[in-house]
């Protein structure tokens, strides 16, 4: 097992598919320059727009989405392995996916998944929001390969769903990826908090690329980039919330030792839930 250099790419998406994929580009660009050979995006790169019926609008089939296509050749120009955190997709059957994609060196997608967790509450400052009315949750969890060891997939909510990255490090995910649109509120809260402790509980890295600061359609997203050790330290950080890109070198070998010094994975036992 080697190490490589893992970059996150912090985005403020419009309301521009046009705009987000000439951000992109030039934050990816930046990333594979400086020698990232893995490159992640935000939750939402190719649009954040909170009107159902405008999204609808400018968003299309995974198979005409531009965005993706530009991925996919970016990846193959710059010869590295590209996470597109999530894009808005629109389904046959007239619904939205929040899906993730991940590209290889060759612009071949390797691995989709749709966002499991609908992101549908109402939040102390007024701020209500509800997924579920316009997007279709996934319901697989995915573990993808990658040239240096398996990372599992997920997408901004899903991170407090602990299950879903415990069925991930169980099925040997040595990276574990959250890339996220969190609101300003919850980020100043748990942003943090959350990554570092799928981190330790799974002895995994934990590389989540976020959206950041106040978009065109109004909603303000917290930034803050995260690339976590597997001992739960932050290893690096965009302390902000302005478009740009963090890197980190990440080390298989940094997982199991951590494994191995506490191995809940190994000790977790099935228990019987008495009493209600």
């Amino acid at each position: 097992m080697t190490s490589f250099t893992a970059a996150c790419v912090q985005m403020r998406s419009s309301r521009s598919v046009a705009d987000n994929i000439a951000q992109a580009e030039d934050l990816i660009r930046q990333a594979a320059s400086a020698g990232a050979q893995y490159v992640q995006t935000p939750e939402m790169s190719n649009i954040l727009e909170r009107s159902r019926a405008d999204l609808m609008q400018k968003i299309t089939l995974e198979a005409d989405d531009p965005m993706l296509a530009r991925f996919r050749q970016l990846a193959a120009e710059l010869g590295i392995h590209l996470h597109a955190g999530s894009l808005a997709i629109h389904l046959a059957d007239g619904q939205v996916a929040n899906r993730a994609f991940l590209i290889g060196p060759d612009g071949a997608i390797l691995a989709r998944y749709d966002k499991i967790h609908m992101f549908d509450v109402d939040l102390p400052n007024g701020e209500s929001w509800r997924e579920s009315a316009t997007y279709r949750p996934g319901e697989e969890s995915i573990v993808a390969a990658l040239p240096w060891l398996k990372m599992g997939m997920a997408v901004c909510y899903d991170v407090r769903f602990p299950a879903i990255f415990r069925s991930q490090a169980r099925s040997g995910a040595a990276m574990l990826t959250m890339p996220a649109a969190f609101t300003r509120q919850t980020g100043a809260a748990h942003w943090h908090v959350l990554q570092r402790a799928r981190a330790i509980e799974n002895g995994a890295y934990v590389v989540s690329a976020a959206q950041g600061g106040t978009h065109e359609d109004g909603r303000e997203t917290y930034g803050h980039s995260l690339i976590i050790g597997p001992w739960g330290d932050v290893i690096a950080e965009l302390d902000h919330d302005e478009p740009g890109i963090v890197l980190a070198t990440v080390d298989p070998a940094e997982s199991l030792k951590a494994r191995q010094r506490i191995p809940a994975i190994a000790n977790e036992r099935d228990f019987a839930l008495v009493g209600a």
